[in-house]
Formats: C-alpha cells, structure tokens, sequence
C-alpha cells in the first residue's frame, strides 16, 4: 500500500499504540478495581500512571463478538458477527486496522484473535488459531502457515511481541494488539504460578446462593458453579494426562510438575468425600485459585512488555492501553463465564497510559462501550474516523480537567444472542443508565427485568411491574427504543414490538 509523503511526515510525532487485550479477565480480579487479593500490579501500575475506567461496558459480553467490536467500532448486528460460531469474521468491511495502516501506521496482531479469519489490514500477525492452547501452542503466521512452539502460551505471545517491535520499520508509528488467551477457561496455569493462592480462602460472594426469584433467564441458566463446572475439565481432578487433548501437549517435564501438583488436589477432594455445598465452595475456592494463577502469568508478561518499553526509550511516545474482551462472573449469583447483561459480565476493565497527555490517576466513571475503542484509538493517532463506525472517540474524557465537563452519552445498549449453546442464555437487550438497568430476553424467556443500581448493586431484585416504578419503564423503554434506532438495530426493534409487557 502506498503512503503519501505528506502522511508519513505528519506520523513522526504521532503515538505508538499497544492494545493488550485478555480474555476473560474480570474487573473485580484487579488491584486496580479494588480487589486486594489479586496479584496484578503490572495492570494496577498503567492505571497509576494513566487513566482507569469504572464504567466500560460491552455491547455483547461474548469473546469473538468483542474483538469484531474492537476491529469495527460497531455493533454486532453491524459488523455481522453475533456469536462465537463457524461464521467468518467479514474482513472486507472498514477495520480499524485497514484506517490505521492508510494513516500511515505499521499494524500488528499477535497471539489470540479468534474471530475465524485471518487478520486483515494488518501488516504482521502471529496468531493462535481458534481458542488456541495454553501449552506448546501452535501459532498461524504469515500468509497461513502453522507452527508448533514450546512454552507458555503467555510467555510465547509477549515474546513474539517484543521481537516484532524490534525488527518493525521504525520510520513510521506502529499499533500492537496482544491478544492474550489468559484467562480463559479452562484456566491451566504456567508451572510457576501453580498453587500460587493455595494460602488463600477466598470469601463466598454474598449472592453466592442466588434464588434466581423474579428472573426467568438467570434460573434457568446451564453457568453454574455447583451444576456446570467440571472436576475433571474445569478444576483437573483425576484428569488423564496421555487421554486428554489439553495435557497431552506436555513435555515430559512440564508434565512431571502439572500432574505432580493435580495428583495432590484429587488425593484432598477423594479424602474429603465433599457434597452438597460443600462439594461447590470446594470447587469455588479451586477454580479462584486456578483463574488467578492464570491472571498472574498474564499480568506478569505485562509487566515484561512495560520493561520492554522503558528500556528501550519507546514508552515516552507510546499509548498502553490494557482491556479484556467482556467482563466474568468470579462465583458471584453463584456462576462462571459472562453473556447476561448484569454488571460483571457488562462491565470489563479499560485502563490507559499516555505520558504528558492522561495526567496520572485519572478515573473516568462516563458510560464507555467497547464501540468506542476504535475511534478512540484513531483520535489518539490523529486518523479520520470511517463514517460507518457507531462508537466515539472518549479521548475527551480523558483529558477532561475537574472544570470542564465534555457531553456524553447518559445510556448504553447491548444485545446478546448466542443461545441455547454452550450455556443457556437466552438472548437479550437492554440498556443501562447510570442508575437503571432493564432489560428484555427473549427466546423462550420473554421477560422483562429492571434493577435499581443504586439500591441493588448486586443486582438480586426484579423491580419491573412493581408499584411506583411505571414512569421509570416508560422512560427506559422509550429510550431503549431511541438507541435500538440510532444503532439501527431493526431486529430489536420488532422483538420490542412484539415484548410482552409481563
């Protein structure tokens, strides 16, 4: 592609930008959000320095679907990709990569994609193909060639990261994304971080035991804790190491010490002959313990890529920006994974550093939603934003003194879809306010839901129909019907129609 001298002059003072994005990495499972049990000061340290963001929501708290909102800056119902399914990410539309590279920037994906295509207008990637594997992984290089490598997933992507930011072309500004699997399921943690929280008992959510009383969707869910998660897949008890796809892939080594520590867990779970409750706060405090281990070989290479900067003189002109692809339930209404609309699945974490530009500390507490990343990330390059994309830029609000207010958005929408598989969500849309959130799932659910934040952060009681709270669903359902309009979500739109009012 050829570029202009005009554009490659105007590039030399441009910023470089590294998206790291993980997968699966709950808000509530950062220093930087508050949780100080979590090991994550790599992250906590770019919040420091830069801006952290307490309301970054999704648009469809699902994996693929994010990261083709990251690519868009749309809606699912836009950029066509809904679910995680078979379906090809459509890579001829406009990507945020493509802009970026006729603006002058070398463009690089490396690690997880995950969106069943190959990357496009990116001029180096290094991917895992689909979900990709936590040990000895297998990356899909240039142009489609597949190759097997030794070590830890998260290890090997940072890796390859730093070595492309080394060989790049350094006459123009460069956008990295580091697309990390941790800390998806099913949480196999890097050797060194085995038993790494084994000390640590963590404290049962207060909604652990959820009744699900009012909300259809949520009783009838298949994410549970105590129903879904596995011994043997989730939580590695009695697992058959020459069987079983995930550990066959170790070396003789990494074997010893994998089924070494897991060989001890089984032996407690077999000598404690759990049920019932107890059986499940077993499985809580293993599958915490596992998914935090995961976080900290993620935080740790962060950490890396951060030194990296420093030493190299790149981190005074480059943009860090850390964020997962949705938000995760950590046995909060007594679940794991993501999908429904409720906050820690919508919400997902967003911290950003810019040296001389987001003054150290800042906390934007604006309703972000992960369509605005793209044409944020253009803004901060100083590219035109496509007249397609939906989101806009929040670099504004990052900038924003204590005196000057910039207008913002006062709601967000979502629609989810995947259903019934792999964990029976029924699909669903709605918007949240600052205050209010309602929504309605459809599909066999065909109900509506509406929760007052303010006085139910936890999100347990179904105000909708209650008396007193008619005007609220008024003004909420005419909203929600404005937004399904300006996002031209025609398909919400005759679900909205057709909603029964129960």
């Amino acid at each position: 592609m050829a570029i202009s001298s005009s554009v490659i002059a105007q590039t030399q003072s441009r910023p470089n930008i590294i998206f790291i994005f993980s997968d699966d990495h709950a808000y509530q499972g950062i220093g930087a959000y508050g949780n100080k049990i979590a090991k994550t000061p790599n992250i906590d340290r770019i919040a420091r320095e830069g801006a952290l963001l307490t309301n970054n929501l999704v648009t469809n708290s699902i994996c693929g679907p994010s990261r083709a909102t990251l690519l868009t800056g749309k809606y699912s119902h836009m950029n066509g990709y809904k679910r995680n399914d078979r379906t090809k990410f459509d890579t001829n539309q406009t990507l945020l990569s493509k802009t970026l590279q006729q603006s002058g920037y070398q463009t690089a994906w490396i690690g997880k994609m995950h969106l069943n295509s190959l990357p496009a207008g990116f001029d180096y990637w290094n991917v895992l193909p689909g979900q990709g594997q936590y040990y000895n992984p297998e990356f899909v290089g240039q142009p489609n060639d597949t190759t097997k490598y030794t070590g830890y997933v998260s290890d090997l992507i940072t890796k390859f990261s730093v070595d492309w930011l080394e060989k790049r072309e350094t006459s123009k500004p460069f956008f990295l994304i580091v697309g990390h699997k941790a800390t998806h399921r099913e949480w196999l943690p890097d050797l060194q971080d085995l038993g790494a929280y084994d000390d640590v008992t963590f404290p049962l959510p207060a909604n652990f035991y959820d009744d699900y009383k009012g909300r259809t969707a949520a009783l009838q869910q298949d994410m549970s804790i105590e129903k879904t998660m596995r011994l043997k897949q989730d939580l590695k008890v009695d697992v058959d190491y020459e069987k079983d796809f995930a550990y066959n892939r170790f070396n003789p080594e990494q074997k010893k010490v994998f089924t070494a520590y897991y060989n001890k867990i089984s032996k407690e779970l077999a000598d404690k002959k759990l049920t019932g409750k107890a059986l499940t706060e077993w499985k809580y405090q293993r599958y915490l313990r596992d998914y935090y281990s995961v976080a900290n070989s993620l935080d740790r290479n962060i950490g890396k890529l951060l030194d990296y900067l420093d030493k190299s003189g790149l981190a005074k002109n480059t943009v860090v920006i850390y964020a997962s692809d949705q938000g995760f339930y950590l046995g909060e209404h007594g679940w794991f994974d993501k999908r429904f609309i409720y906050e820690e699945s919508l919400k997902t974490p967003f911290v950003i550093r810019y040296p001389g530009v987001i003054k150290p500390g800042k906390k934007v507490d604006d309703l972000v939603v992960n369509i605005d990343w793209a044409p944020t990330v253009l803004d901060l390059a100083g590219a035109k934003v496509p007249t397609d994309v939906q989101g806009k830029s929040f670099l504004p609000l990052l900038k924003d003194s204590q005196t000057a207010k910039v207008p913002w958005r006062k709601e967000a929408y979502y629609h989810y879809y995947e259903f019934p598989e792999p964990h029976h969500v029924f699909p669903h849309f709605g918007l949240r306010t600052s205050r209010y959130k309602l929504a309605y799932f459809y599909g066999g659910a065909d109900s509506w839901e509406l929760y007052d934040l303010e006085k139910d952060p936890t999100e347990g009681a179904n105000i909708y129909g209650k008396p007193g709270t008619e005007k609220i669903i008024a003004d909420l359902k005419a909203k929600l019907k404005v937004l399904m309009q300006d996002y031209k979500d025609d398909e919400a739109l005759k679900l909205l129609a057709g909603a029964k009012n129960i």
